[in-house]
């Protein structure tokens, strides 16, 4: 099968987490688990969470990292006004360092940028053609400079839906699991991963439910 056609068909299942697919994972979930079904119905369900897979969801990944939302916006929009709507990676590619210093890139998060935009533009990554695999999209995902696991699953997860990506290393999934599953201390991220086996595969939709704890007192 042509890398073209596989494209096609991995986009047709794109943001598979809507919010009728979210609530069914849960339910399925708390079916099996007393405690998620009394985490539903005392902090009802989460929204879903979208973005657009491709490039431009990336970059504005590593443009974010370890700055303020106010901050990664400015950044973006002085992107935008230098190399155009998208800040396509042909484009971003014959920008300078003064240049791109100049709308706020760090010397680290341009050589981020153009890790990104070279493996785009040479055809090395086809972010439209990841590997079905979950672990194999992490794997490919994670030659872009400055996109490490965490970076990769969070991708994975809102931009392409897929339904059993569990972050297992993200601080507020680990306190939630924590508090949720009623433990003395946060767990760490292998027992995080580990607590999560019995989800699968649904452990997309629990990450979820996981930040909607964290970020919501309970009634």
């Amino acid at each position: 099968m042509g890398a073209g056609v596989f494209g096609v068909i991995l986009l047709a299942g794109l943001h598979m987490l809507d919010e009728t697919a979210l609530r069914t994972s849960l339910d399925a979930v708390a079916a099996h688990q007393p405690v998620i079904a009394a985490l539903i119905e005392s902090h009802g369900y989460p929204e879903p969470r979208q973005r657009e897979p491709g490039y431009e969801t990336l970059l504005r990944t590593i443009v974010g990292q370890q700055v303020s939302v106010a901050a990664a916006a400015s950044v973006w929009a002085k992107l935008e006004a230098e190399l155009g709507a998208g800040c396509a990676p042909e484009i971003l590619l014959t920008r300078d360092y003064d240049a791109l210093r100049a709308c706020g890139l760090s010397r680290q998060k341009q050589g981020y940028a153009r890790s990104l935009a070279e493996l785009v533009t040479s055809g090395a990554l086809d972010l439209h053609a990841l590997p079905a695999d979950d672990e194999e999209a992490i794997d490919a995902l994670v030659q872009i400079k400055g996109i490490g696991r965490w970076s990769a699953e969070i991708y994975l997860l809102f931009a392409e839906g897929r339904k059993d990506i569990w972050p297992a290393g993200d601080l507020a999934v680990q306190i939630a699991i924590g508090h949720i599953l009623g433990l003395a201390e946060r767990p760490s991220e292998k027992e995080t991963r580990t607590l999560a086996e019995p989800w699968r595969p649904h452990r997309s939709a629990m990450a979820i439910m996981a930040w909607h704890h964290y970020n919501t007192k309970v009634l």
